[in-house]
């Protein structure tokens, strides 16, 4: 296996190779996403309410998916970088096995607790009635889910991206030209409401996953995918956990947030719980192309650091840094100068326009520091320093923000949650430059004294 091309190659031509892919693929999900709301919107009003009572959910599967992926990605490349193949490709398949287990028990556990949870936040049947139709055909395609996403984390890992990209890609698709098909109806296909768009992205998730195992087929990995000679193999599952178990609770956490500023924003108008939600639909857009970067740049720190090229892992940062930076200025400017038009692609309503107008132009103002935050999760996860990174996290979604957003709320109103946005990612960005700066000089020592 040669990929000596991952610390040979210019930083910044290599990270465009292999973050463009992902970006446009990470952006098509987005739009799925949106799309997929308005569909269901389309059924009925409670129908759209009991999927937004169902996201919770998805999204704790969602986070152990792509999470404990990251895990796996993230242990792969430093394997392949250290030249230990074996070891590359028995991370692989615990991945996939714990993966699948995970798939299993949460499919069981959503199951069995759907329509008691629902009933904690809705008193109406129909609304509880249509997410358990919703949430138990979701839950059967969550081994395919959970399958799906550690073989793309593993492709990133390999520097497939392209394959990552068309997978994903090919399983957005499939839900865009289902949902409508299936929920309404055409030709022999019945309307089946909102089963028949649950329906439609468990397929797109299927697709997507048995993709993989074609392409395995027809192009083999030129990574041997293998059982460990001990199947509990403890040392190498801590470490798949060790990063894997923080990145998925750095996902989990904006759904706590969003919690929580919804409950200090309820108590002033719910046409700012509006604004709130849509802010969070456009941020897919402005952060996923910097998301892209950081899918791109976690496989080469992680390889570059299992190779011992501690000055490439810094350079790389470096560049990547910069990237985000690019993307999140220009993300910062589009919001500055057309507010009221990317509010308005949401709603209609004039006062949720004017209350967003202003929210948007507050909390842009937080866009270009807080690159500083993303560049420096990405690159501790790529160095299997999974705690370091929730840290940052958690000042960003939790320590930070939520105190600031009672307290400015408590000054100036209503308003004062948007500043919280913007403080919240200046303080975090001076806290994750020294925690990531430490934690660089703690392995560069210790690189140095194990050669």
């Amino acid at each position: 296996m040669d990929q000596s091309y991952m610390k040979t190659k210019p930083v910044f031509g290599l990270l465009l190779s292999l973050s463009l892919p992902m970006v446009l693929s990470m952006l098509v999900s987005s739009l799925y996403n949106i799309v997929d709301s308005y569909f269901i919107a389309k059924i009925s009003e409670d129908a759209m309410t009991a999927l937004s009572l169902v996201f919770p959910l998805q999204n704790l599967i969602n986070a152990t998916a792509i999470g404990f992926g990251v895990g796996v990605n993230a242990v792969v490349a430093y394997y392949l970088g250290s030249q230990q193949t074996d070891k590359a490709g028995q991370a692989g398949w615990m991945g996939i096995a714990l993966n699948f287990l995970h798939g299993l028990i949460l499919t069981i556990v959503c199951a069995l607790i759907i329509r008691p949870f629902l009933s904690l936040f809705s008193d109406s049947q129909s609304v509880v009635d249509l997410g358990v139709q919703y949430s138990m055909i979701i839950f059967g395609f969550t081994i395919f889910n959970m399958l799906g996403m550690t073989y793309e984390k593993i492709y990133q890992a390999l520097g497939k991206m392209t394959v990552a990209m068309s997978c994903v890609l090919a399983g957005c698709i499939v839900n865009l030209v289902l949902d409508p098909i299936m929920i309404f109806g055409l030709g022999p296909i019945p309307s089946m409401g909102i089963q028949g768009a649950a329906i439609a992205t468990g397929l797109g998730q299927t697709v997507n996953f048995v993709l993989y195992l074609i392409i395995g087929k027809i192009r083999p990995l030129n990574l041997k995918l293998q059982k460990p000679k001990k199947l509990l193999d403890m040392p190498l599952i801590a470490r798949l956990y060790s990063i894997g178990l923080p990145a998925l609770l750095n996902l989990a956490l904006p759904s706590i947030l969003i919690s929580a500023l919804n409950s200090i924003l309820a108590g002033y108008s719910q046409a700012y719980v509006v604004v709130l939600g849509v802010y969070y639909k456009l941020q897919t857009f402005l952060y996923m192309p910097a998301s892209g970067i950081v899918q791109g740049m976690r496989p080469l720190i992680g390889y570059n650091y299992g190779a011992g090229e501690m000055e490439r892992v810094h350079r790389i940062f470096r560049t990547s840094l910069i990237m985000i930076v690019v993307i999140m200025t220009i993300g910062m400017a589009v919001c500055l100068v057309l507010p009221d038009s990317l509010i308005s692609l949401f709603s209609d309503s004039a006062q949720t326009i004017e209350y967003g107008t202003s929210a948007l132009r507050i909390i842009c103002l937080g866009f270009v520091v807080s690159s500083i935050s993303v560049a420096a999760c990405g690159a501790l996860e790529g160095l299997g320093m999974g705690m370091p990174s929730l840290w940052i996290t958690l000042c960003r979604y939790m320590a930070v923000i939520i105190p600031a957003a009672w307290i400015f709320s408590m000054m100036i109103g209503a308003t004062g949650v948007w500043w919280s946005f913007p403080f919240a990612e200046l303080v975090s960005g001076i806290a994750a430059w020294f925690i990531y700066h430490h934690t660089l000089r703690k392995l560069s020592a210790s690189t140095s004294s194990s050669q």
